[in-house]
């Protein structure tokens, strides 16, 4: 609580909050961060072993490689969503599997199986997008933004 809110607490309302802040329970942020640190690893090593799979089996360059492995990657991030197995593994890293491609997929496969009884085109393409909608445009609009000054730069001879 910052300063400017505890000024307007009343005596009896300030020492409720002293008391609940001694009880409150200390979170094991250096546990938490390993586990975050770990899973996430975890994931970004399997993204690697996927995409070297393709590079050495299927005679793939490094920028081929990397559009089967975003798919498989979804792919293996939605099926655990739906077996509900992504969810307890997120439990305990935490922002770990966040890791972007596997944590956008199992947000949206989320909504779409919690709104499923909504129907298709309302409850899962609606609330599905309710999500994926704001990440979508701000990837296109800084995708724009970022092209724009390189080709700026460009055509001023800078780049």
């Amino acid at each position: 609580m910052s300063n400017k809110k505890k000024k307007n607490l009343t005596p009896v309302q300030q020492e409720y909050h002293d008391f609940s802040k001694l009880r409150e329970p200390k979170r094991p942020v250096l546990k938490n961060c390993l586990w975050a640190f770990f899973v996430g690893g975890s994931i970004c090593l399997l993204g690697q072993v996927i995409q070297n799979f393709f590079l050495w089996h299927f005679n793939f360059n490094e920028k081929t490689a990397g559009n089967p492995t975003v798919a498989i990657m979804v792919l293996l991030a939605v099926l655990l969503t739906s077996f509900g197995v992504y969810d307890h593994i997120a439990q305990h890293a935490g922002a770990g599997t966040a890791v972007p491609v596997t944590g956008f997929a199992n947000s949206m496969a989320s909504a779409a199986i919690e709104h499923r009884t909504e129907g298709y085109v309302l409850g899962v393409g609606g609330k599905m997008f309710k999500l994926a909608g704001p990440v979508i445009v701000f990837g296109v609009v800084s995708a724009f933004v970022v092209a724009l000054i390189k080709t700026l730069l460009g055509m001023a001879g800078v780049g």
